[in-house]
């Protein structure tokens, strides 16, 4: 009898123990204000073992997250594989209001960007947010042929 309280209190406590971790994951998510987000995209791949380029259309999607609270994009810059800046989509900046999404496409015959192509995006926001959610979708078919994947944005620090 004393072995099975004994079971049961070690038990209640390893529960409690488990349920104050799975609380503290929750209240510790990262929020921000703003950050630089860096999307690997490619205008093609390779195939084959001539290495042929098989364009691929890219799909630029930026998330808004949070419930409440808009975000602002500063930047949306798309770079060859060499690094250099090959358009600029925004003018001014522009605001995506809660669970809103914008996009950007970069055609399939426009294939400037190069295997190393990527993306270059800038948000804030006035009020620590859930980071948004930035990816690159490429899909391109040719032939009987068609392929898709996705790459996600990876924050990164520009203050070097």
């Amino acid at each position: 009898m004393k072995n099975t309280r004994c079971l049961c209190v070690l038990a209640l406590i390893a529960l409690l123990l488990l349920s104050s971790r799975t609380a503290q994951a929750d209240e510790s998510m990262a929020l921000s204000q703003g950050q630089t987000v860096y999307v690997p995209a490619y205008s093609h791949i390779y195939i084959g073992n001539r290495e042929q380029p098989f364009l691929l259309t890219i799909t630029l999607s930026i998330r808004n997250i949070d419930a409440k609270h808009p975000v602002t994009l500063t930047a949306v810059d798309y770079y060859d594989t060499e690094g250099k800046r090959i358009r600029q989509y925004l003018e001014k900046p522009v605001s995506l209001g809660p669970w809103e999404s914008i996009r950007y496409v970069v055609p399939q015959k426009d294939k400037s960007g190069g295997s190393g192509a990527n993306f270059v995006v800038g948000w804030n926001a006035k009020k620590a947010v859930n980071p948004v959610i930035i990816e690159a979708i490429m899909i391109g078919a040719e032939s009987q042929q068609g392929i898709s994947f996705t790459s996600r944005g990876q924050a990164i620090n520009t203050a070097n």
